[in-house]
């Protein structure tokens, strides 16, 4: 999968996890509102439902028993009761009445309404304990008996059951009531309710989708402009409207892209004026630098007929114009891949054959142990692939120890050396290692790892021109130190193919039609390589990175 469609879908998640946040809120919001709302109607519904039903069947049995109850005879028979108290069962409220008197002192008798319906073992004992229970009177107090009532289930179904007694002798009466209809217009009610609260959740879910449209929408184009501003369209401008705080945010990022493009551009043009000075004062440097060099040679010729007092002082001048005409050439060459005119010249070569006569060139196959295979070929460009091992060899001998062993070994390939898409070339030496705090320094233009010794027989840019010239191959050098705790090692890695690349293009049009700057650098390197071969102390190889 590309990397664009990842980053697409990864902002399809963001949006859409940004989306669904918003309409979770306003559920969550419309949910709660909804369900306090319909919670209070219900509770509200309920207590007004159930009190006027109950006030109505109250005051009715409390007026039958004024009315009724209180004209039967002291001693009522049965028959009495029981046509009393369907009398006033049978007044339209709806409920059935149990009527209890006295034929003597101590022998109650019973007369109910229906005895299918409500008998006195309906009454709870409670009501029944309060009904009987004589009151005293005081101030706040007037009656000895009065009228009281509960509500409670039988099988299942609810019903209220009421009960008092005529003060000053007379039966005591209970009234028992079905509140079944009363429940099922609650149960519709709440049903009701529920689809309120179910149509408001919905209702809230389609707003929070036509908010999140609006808010996102303008928040996805700033995010477009944020990731076309980082890959650097500096240009990248926001369409302003209104006077929200989005809007207010647009204006914020067009000024900060705006004041982002103009120091952008004037670092770029000083960038290219510091470019153009070095490539200028490299240029300029060259015509004296090769009067020096012929001098220097020719002194370095007469040295042994010199006078020894003067011997000394001619061997620093040769030494030194020698270190200025290496600096000179590698602030030409960094100069290139900075302006990104470097380009590849592309070869079959066998990769051991190139190491090998890389280490016979600058005399060091006394001091370098070699493991490669031959008939290991890659398509790359053995120039830069010349200036990369002589970095990292001369660079392993005179900062690490002897022996320094170079290996060569394909890797991707599945055990396939015909199959392998990578080279990889380890050069390692046995001595101290690289310190920690260095180690991510080491390719760094000019890095010295010690202060105390900020000059070095090499120009500082040695390692860093062999990264950029690994990077133009589209591979990539490593430092570490050994595992064992023995010498550092460099690995560098390239495709055993370089022309299947984006940067194969560039170098085959440099191989048609770039050949000038690919014989300019050959001419830049040739003269030192031609040093480095006549000296054997292995010095000039590492080109002057002090990294260990």
């Amino acid at each position: 999968m590309s990397g664009a469609a990842k980053r697409a879908i990864l902002s399809g998640l963001r949006l859409t996890s940004l989306r669904v946040r918003l309409v979770v809120v306003f559920a969550l919001v419309a949910l709660t509102a909804a369900v306090s709302a319909s919670g209070i109607a219900y509770w509200l519904n309920r207590e007004a439902v159930l009190t006027r039903t109950q006030d109505a069947a109250l005051d009715g049995f409390r007026q039958d028993m004024q009315n009724r109850a209180a004209a039967l005879p002291l001693r009522p028979t049965q028959y009495e009761l029981e046509k009393t108290a369907q009398q006033m069962a049978g007044g339209g409220e709806g409920y059935n009445v149990l009527l209890i008197g006295e034929r003597a002192a101590g022998k109650p008798i019973v007369g109910a309404s229906n005895r299918d319906e409500f008998t006195l073992d309906d009454v709870p004992p409670r009501l029944r304990d309060a009904v009987d229970k004589r009151q005293d009177l005081s101030a706040g107090n007037a009656a000895p008996y009065h009228l009281y009532w509960l509500r409670t289930e039988r099988a299942g179904k609810p019903y209220l059951v009421g009960g008092t007694r005529i003060i000053g002798g007379g039966p005591t009466g209970f009234v028992f009531k079905s509140l079944e209809q009363e429940r099922q217009d609650l149960n519709s009610l709440a049903w009701s309710l529920g689809i309120a609260t179910l149509l408001a959740l919905v209702g809230s879910a389609l707003l929070a989708q036509a908010a999140a449209t609006t808010v996102l929408k303008p928040v996805h184009r700033l995010g477009e402009a944020a990731r076309r501003l980082g890959e650097g369209k500096l240009d990248t401008r926001l369409r302003v409207s209104g006077t929200d705080e989005l809007a207010e945010l647009a204006r914020t990022f067009n000024k900060t892209a705006e004041s982002l493009e103009k120091k952008v551009a004037d670092m770029s043009a000083r960038e290219e004026s510091s470019r153009r000075f070095v490539a200028d004062m490299s240029h300029e440097l060259r015509t004296p630098m090769t009067a020096l060099t012929a001098v220097t040679e020719v002194l370095e010729d007469e040295a042994d007929s010199l006078d020894p007092m003067i011997a000394p002082a001619v061997q620093l001048v040769v030494s030194e114009t020698r270190r200025l005409g290496d600096l000179v050439e590698n602030l030409m060459e960094v100069t290139r891949f900075d302006a990104g005119t470097a380009r590849l010249v592309l070869d079959d070569v066998d990769v051991a054959d190139q190491v090998t006569a890389c280490i016979d060139a600058r005399a060091w196959l006394d001091a370098v142990e070699l493991d490669a295979e031959r008939g290991i070929m890659a398509r790359l460009d053995p120039r830069r692939l010349d200036v990369i091992l002589a970095n990292l060899i001369g660079n392993a001998l005179k900062h690490g120890g002897s022996p320094v062993r170079v290996s060569v070994r394909l890797l991707g390939g599945e055990g396939e050396p015909d199959g392998a898409e990578e080279l990889l070339i380890e050069v390692r030496d046995h001595g101290p290692g690289i310190p920690e705090e260095v180690l991510p320094h080491v390719f760094d233009r000019f890095y010295k790892a010690s202060a105390s010794r900020p000059r070095s027989d090499g120009s500082g840019l040695g390692l860093s021109i062999a990264m950029e010239n690994a990077h133009i191959h589209g591979g990539d050098i490593t430092a570490s130190n050994s595992p064992d705790g023995d010498g550092a090692i460099f690995a560098l890695r390239l495709p055993r193919d370089v022309s299947t690349l984006r940067e194969a293009a560039d170098g085959g049009e440099d191989r048609r039609g770039g050949g000038r700057d690919g014989h300019h650098a050959r001419g830049d390197r040739g003269g030192q390589g031609g040093r480095d071969g006549r000296r054997a102390d292995g010095r000039d190889g590492d080109e002057g990175v002090d990294a260990q």
